[in-house]
């Protein structure tokens, strides 16, 4: 069986990982000028904590969008095809994303303001819930089997790196530009150069072939029913741990990477400046170790290498959230490093459903069932763990460590499942 990766396949590697880091950044930049925006698009006599509310709904709403647009990506890519998919999620990305830097303020427009940025913000959602199940799935099904771990991890550092991307991009326009030239029009750089490089994304993923695996699956006979329809009809059980799986990925990245800041200055009353530099870090080093854990779970076993990963994870948390380092506020730094390199446990989500759907309906099985999840307990845990947390500090780490074990107990239950299946377009 082939190791190593053809030129071809490192350059969809590349490609691939560019877009998903450029797609996420353009989907998450949004929450890191949350304030600047509910100033420009809801009315000034507004209490500011309604018009933070308003806008973080907006946000929300890109979240409530991800389980239609998954669905829709996804059976166009299991029954059209891979690469014309992979391109549709980053127009659909790219192009609200620079009609947002060109929208008109409340002030010029009033009430048709907000209503358009919802609308751009629906079809956003839309187009990330459709990327990373078919981003997953085409490198996966583009490389050897022996090398479908590193490739989801790349893809899966490329998604978080978007992340990163959007708290530096937003650190750098507070730094480069006044407040009053950023409510002038600074902020809109933000939004046109996401666009921007979205489309150019569009335009190197065109130069991608089609996934070998799909192009073998349309010698055979076509699907007897829709893809959700199958699914749904005989893949109950992938499904529910697919979502099971999910649940850690949710948990790990809201609670310590996005919510982590704002918990962490309001439970311990740290400088902001301290904890956003840690966080920063933390999410590097998310980056890196997705990328890692996947090219050793496919030397050592995805068990093997996960297992101990999330429980470093587990531990890494409950540290975080104890506030102990507040004697030593550069241990702070340390341990939010050591909670992103086990946050890369998250790779475990994808690999474990790119091996638990057949190739004909393999998008739509993961879509279906990470959307879902994601829909629905992304958007549950940020207020119910908020909650949590003012009665207990340690709550966000409980959190995280549930959703962790239940990740554990399916990687335990289901040992087949993890090993990289046939290429047969059958199977």
């Amino acid at each position: 069986m082939r190791d190593r990766l053809t030129a071809a396949e490192i350059r969809t590697l590349a490609i691939a990982s560019l877009g998903s880091a450029l797609e996420f950044y353009d989907f998450i930049v949004f929450v890191y000028l949350t304030n600047i925006i509910g100033r420009l698009f809801f009315p000034a006599d507004v209490l500011p904590w309604v018009r933070q509310l308003e806008t973080f709904g907006i946000f929300a709403a890109g979240y409530l969008a991800r389980p239609l647009g998954g669905l829709l990506i996804g059976h166009l890519s299991d029954l059209q095809g891979r690469k014309t998919t992979f391109m549709l999620s980053v127009a659909l990305m790219a192009v609200p994303t620079l009609l947002i830097g060109c929208l008109p303020t409340y002030r010029a427009i009033g009430a048709a303001a907000p209503l358009l940025l919802l609308i751009l913000r629906l079809i956003q959602g839309a187009a990330i819930g459709g990327e990373a199940p078919a981003a997953w799935v085409f490198v996966g099904e583009n490389v050897p089997l022996r090398r479908q771990g590193l490739a989801i991890g790349l893809v899966t550092s490329g998604l978080t790196s978007g992340i990163l991307l959007g708290s530096l991009t937003s650190a750098f326009l507070s730094i480069a530009f006044t407040p009053p030239q950023i409510l002038d029009g600074a902020w809109r750089l933000v939004f046109v150069l996401g666009g921007v490089f979205g489309l150019v994304t569009v335009a190197l993923r065109r130069r991608l072939i089609e996934s070998p695996i799909f192009q073998q699956l349309q010698h055979y006979a076509d699907l007897e029913d829709l893809p959700i329809r199958v699914v749904v009809k005989h893949h109950k059980v992938a499904v529910a741990l697919s979502m099971a799986v999910t649940w850690s990925l949710t948990a790990i990245i809201i609670v310590v990477i996005l919510m982590g800041p704002p918990l962490l200055q309001a439970l311990f009353d740290l400088p902001a400046k301290a904890v956003q530099i840690a966080n920063a870090a933390g999410t590097f080093s998310l980056c890196l170790s997705t990328t890692a854990l996947g090219f050793l779970s496919d030397r050592f076993g995805l068990l093997r290498v996960l297992g101990p990963t999330f429980l470093l994870s587990i531990i890494a948390d409950y540290f975080l959230y104890s506030g102990a380092y507040r004697t030593a506020p550069n241990a702070l730094l340390l341990i939010y490093i050591l909670a992103g390199f086990g946050a890369g446990a998250i790779v475990l989500a994808p690999i474990f459903m790119i091996r638990s759907f057949p190739v004909s309906v393999r998008v739509t099985g993961m879509s279906f069932s990470y959307n879902t999840a994601y829909a629905v307990l992304g958007g549950l845990t940020p207020p119910l763990v908020a909650w949590l947390s003012h009665i207990n500090h340690l709550a966000p780490a409980h959190y995280t460590a549930l959703a962790t074990s239940a990740a554990l107990a399916v990687m335990l239950l289901q040992r087949e499942s993890l090993r990289p299946q046939s290429r047969s377009a059958g199977s």
